[in-house]
């Protein structure tokens, strides 16, 4: 596990408004993440856009007759990865995965967003599948975590028993997207959330940042999600992520926060204010430049420069590495498949 290390400041350091010695500091935000939270918020990632919370029922009758079919039908499934979509360049970390993928079976990409979403929908993917001879469908969405409003369009598409609000909608009828009409069964697994594989890629991350790694200290930062509900999820599949790459790395202290990127302008700015302090803290604990690894999905305008802007000015090092390309997603989504067919995989999307 990681543990809290106790650390006082220098004689004579300067203490900011709101800048608390890193024991307290860290857990309040604990209890910021532990806390229950109550209400759902209106915004949820960058796929609503400040939209209202979907409907999400749990699980249903329909996941569960869907379920029964895929385990009674036979046959190696064939596999749809389902992605945000970004860029040109941002597809093919993507699509290369698919072609690693090793299955026994056909594996294809649907996107959801971007100039790819409407030549690779998610129901022409099905109809190609299923004309090829597929008897059954698992669908892995290739996404940081299961909470978001991306896995819930895809948890729409895939049959199950969610209703989205208009904006979600929208969003799939401006690519043309649409549940399939397929008689052939689809189960769909959990998104990467704390996934080893995870742990895999973020400890080469990590390890390529520095020779001397008992000297420094780690943070990662991921894009999160806007409610208060969704990110304690986040933190908490995400924290046994943490806790591995520490136990493997050997750094001297392992952090992890979410930029909320999507979020309402005054939440955003605060969750990179806590970004900012604990890289501040984690320096006066070290003394040392703070290494910083994302945990985003793919190259795009977060990666490179937000998180970059965001943490200017501290005392860090930040190289925008991200989770593709590794050769581990592909073992990822595999797993997921394997899941999928011991049943295990569509226990777990039902208690999302």
């Amino acid at each position: 596990m990681i543990t809290f290390v106790p650390f006082q400041p220098a004689a004579g350091l300067p203490m900011r408004r709101g800048f608390l010695p890193l024991t307290s500091a860290l857990s309040a935000l604990m209890l910021a993440v532990v806390a229950p939270a109550t209400v759902r918020g209106q915004a949820q990632d960058h796929s609503q856009h400040g939209a209202p919370a979907p409907a999400v029922a749990s699980p249903s009758p329909a996941s569960s007759a869907a379920a029964k079919a895929f385990a009674a039908a036979a046959g190696t499934p064939a596999t749809i990865i389902v992605a945000h979509g970004g860029d040109s360049v941002w597809n093919q970390h993507v699509l290369d995965v698919a072609r690693q993928v090793k299955t026994g079976a056909p594996v294809e990409v649907s996107f959801l967003m971007g100039p790819a979403a409407a030549k690779t929908r998610f129901q022409d993917v099905v109809a190609r599948l299923e004309k090829g001879g597929a008897s059954r469908i698992v669908v892995v969405p290739m996404l940081v975590s299961s909470h978001s409003g991306h896995y819930d369009q895809i948890r729409y598409l895939a049959g199950d028993s969610i209703t989205l609000d208009d904006m979600m909608q929208h969003h799939l009828h401006m690519a043309g997207i649409e549940k399939p009409r397929t008689s052939v069964p689809m189960v769909m697994t959990k998104a990467i959330d704390s996934a080893p594989e995870l742990a895999d890629v973020l400890t080469d991350r990590a390890r390529a940042m520095t020779n001397t790694p008992r000297e420094h200290a780690l943070l990662i930062v991921g894009h999160g999600p806007n409610s208060a509900e969704d990110y304690a999820h986040w933190m908490q599949n995400l924290r046994v992520v943490a806790d591995s790459v520490k136990a493997r790395t050997g750094y001297r202290d392992v952090r992890l926060e979410m930029v909320r990127d999507d979020a309402p302008a005054h939440v955003r700015a605060e969750a990179v204010i806590r970004v900012r302090e604990l890289i501040d803290l984690q320096n006066q604990l070290t003394g040392r430049e703070v290494m910083v690894v994302p945990v985003l999905l793919s190259r795009g305008v977060v990666s490179r420069s937000k998180v970059a802007n965001d943490i200017a000015g501290t005392k860090s090092r930040y190289v925008a590495e991200t989770i593709l390309p590794h050769p581990a997603m592909a073992r990822w989504v595999e797993s997921r498949v394997r899941e999928a067919v011991s049943g295990t995989a569509v226990k777990a999307a039902a208690q999302r």
